[in-house]
């Protein structure tokens, strides 16, 4: 099941749908009301997207019985096509937004690191967050924008101190992450956060694809594309710390709750290892492509 925030009008909120295999966009919300007109139990869903994110793989459960109903029922009434509506990133703020560095061998080779003992982890915060259809705002702040094509995970429960053989139990989904880094910013301290949160920065996209689709998240291809140039091609099966290890060292550290996201890192083939670097700049198209989520495709914009 493919879980998407949308809206139909520029200035409404963004409201909780999923993305049906007929590439129509099945307005939850309303499909409730109608299960409850129906006479069958009804079910009460958050309108909000973080909200119903939050509410982990009970939500996700009463959401895919909603859609049964649809489907079986074959409703119309509450479907838009999907080039009637605007999506926006999945989950807009949520609590934690954990990133992982150098976590594919070639990646840290290209920037000129050693592979470290241990993950490294930093923080993004929820301004960064913008969706699968907004402009990546080039700060005035920085010359040396670049892009980051990361698979992303979406915990559906508390996770504390979990062990790595239990660790898909936690997983509500999959997602596309595009770790926008500024590295000028970056690397003028040894702390990366100035040049990883900028305001408005980070598309996350286009959809939630529930874990139950994806049958091996540890042989995805990944690529990134900047104007229709291949920038980064890589596999997840390249990760130096997998998936089920990721949550195990995370959670022993902080505990982790549904609707916390995780960028997992990004493979070689990013624009500051480029010769010459290849940077983005005002107008660059950026293409993230994972297998089995899909595509997100973002313009550069620069600020004012």
């Amino acid at each position: 099941m493919k879980l998407v925030s949308y809206r139909k009008e520029k200035n409404s909120p963004f409201q909780m749908g999923v993305l049906l295999d007929t590439d129509k966009v099945l307005d939850l919300q309303d499909a409730n009301k109608q299960l409850e007109l129906s006479g069958e139990a009804r079910y009460e869903f958050p309108a909000d997207p973080t909200a119903f994110f939050t509410g982990g793989f009970e939500a996700v459960e009463k959401a895919r019985q909603v859609v049964a109903y649809v489907e079986s029922n074959q409703v119309e009434s509450m479907q838009f096509d999907r080039d009637e509506v605007e999506l926006g990133t999945p989950i807009s703020k949520p609590g934690k937004i954990i990133c992982v560095g150098k976590n594919y061998a070639e990646h840290a080779a290209e920037m000129k690191s050693d592979i470290s003992e241990h993950p490294v982890l930093f923080a993004k915060f929820a301004n960064s967050l913008i969706g699968p259809e907004d402009v990546i705002v080039k700060s005035p702040l920085t010359n040396k924008l670049d892009y980051e094509a990361e698979l992303t995970i979406v915990i559906g429960k508390e996770a504390s101190h979990v062990q790595q053989e239990h660790a898909v139990e936690y997983i509500l989904g999959y997602t596309i992450g595009n770790d926008i880094s500024a590295r000028d910013l970056q690397k003028r301290t040894p702390q990366w956060l100035q040049g990883k949160t900028l305001d408005r920065s980070t598309p996350v996209g286009p959809w939630v694809v529930t874990a139950d689709e994806i049958a091996d998240p540890a042989n995805l291809e990944i690529k990134s594309f900047v104007n229709g140039e291949k920038r980064q091609s890589s596999n997840t099966k390249h990760l130096i710390f997998n998936i089920p290890y990721l949550i195990e060292f995370i959670s022993s550290i902080m505990k982790l709750e549904a609707g916390d996201i995780i960028l997992t890192g990004t493979p070689s083939g990013v624009g500051l290892a480029m010769d010459p670097p290849g940077f983005l700049n005002d107008g660059d198209l950026v293409t993230v492509e994972i297998e089995n989520i899909g595509k997100m495709e973002n313009k550069v914009e620069a600020y004012g």
